[in-house]
């Protein structure tokens, strides 16, 4: 087999959460580029409908399940109807998450915890669902977590999504360990990307800031984190499994600078 071969994923079969916009649609249409079909979960149904468009506009098949991962009976009926259409699970991408960035003192208990809810409580459910049916269906199969690294590098009004997604990142570790050999787990550490989440809170000034604290002098695109997600979801990460692999410009803090609680920023 030809290296580049180990890229493509000719009738594999790829559920995509959160995949209605930005990285989770992106995973989504690079997967559908190296030949998966690819099943999208998303809560608004329009969004979903535009990206099956263009996966379909490739040649593959899309399913779209409208779907709110924190509702658990949905994700079961989300695997249930991927494994009706295509009869198998081949590739998973728990992308939907996040939480804004906020100050301690204005996060309640509840906030911090529907935080690790979303972010991690979600992955683990999916995974737990996924994983026995991908062994049954395909002889084994890949979990893809988007994590960031605000799970790594700790910064002021990050504790709610810094400890969710640290949270998400062990769990990537601990689930490889124990699915190997047949189910490989692995996750990124997303930087500062450009999508509509960010794009919202983004003034000129804010931008070029975050450029100037980031080494490889810009922000993320889409397409980076897809490619890196390319990557980990074909036979060409064959031997690596339970990585968090950065695709963040080099970053060793986060370059959003927000304040200390009792002054300056971080």
């Amino acid at each position: 087999m030809a290296l580049l071969d180990k890229f493509k994923l000719d009738d594999h079969v790829a559920i995509v959460t959160g995949a209605g916009k930005g990285i989770g649609a992106g995973i989504a249409r690079a997967l559908a580029e190296a030949g998966a079909d690819v099943v999208l979960a998303a809560r608004t149904e329009s969004d979903l409908q535009g990206v099956a468009e263009d996966i379909r506009a490739l040649g593959r098949h899309a399913l779209v399940v409208p779907t709110d991962v924190l509702d658990f009976s949905q994700l079961q009926n989300l695997a249930d109807l991927a494994l009706k259409e295509f009869g198998r699970i081949d590739i998973l991408v728990n992308n939907a998450g996040g939480f804004p960035p906020k100050p301690v003192a204005h996060t309640t208990a509840k906030q911090f915890e529907d935080a690790f809810r979303f972010n991690v409580s979600t992955a683990f459910e999916m995974s737990r669902i996924c994983a026995p049916i991908m062994v049954e269906t395909s002889g084994g199969g890949n979990i893809l977590n988007i994590s960031s690294i605000a799970g790594h590098k700790p910064a002021p009004c990050f504790a709610g999504y810094g400890t969710a997604k640290g949270a998400l990142s062990i769990l990537t570790q601990q689930l490889a360990q124990e699915f190997a050999p047949k189910v490989r787990v692995n996750a990124i550490a997303v930087g500062s990307t450009k999508t509509d989440a960010l794009n919202a809170v983004l003034t000129p000034e804010v931008e070029q800031t975050m450029v100037d604290l980031t080494p490889m002098a810009r922000l993320g695109e889409v397409e980076d984190i897809a490619l890196g997600a390319l990557y980990l979801c074909t036979p060409a990460s064959s031997y690596v499994t339970g990585e968090i692999l950065g695709v963040n410009g080099g970053l060793e803090r986060l370059n959003m600078q927000m304040p200390r609680a009792w002054g300056g920023v971080g």
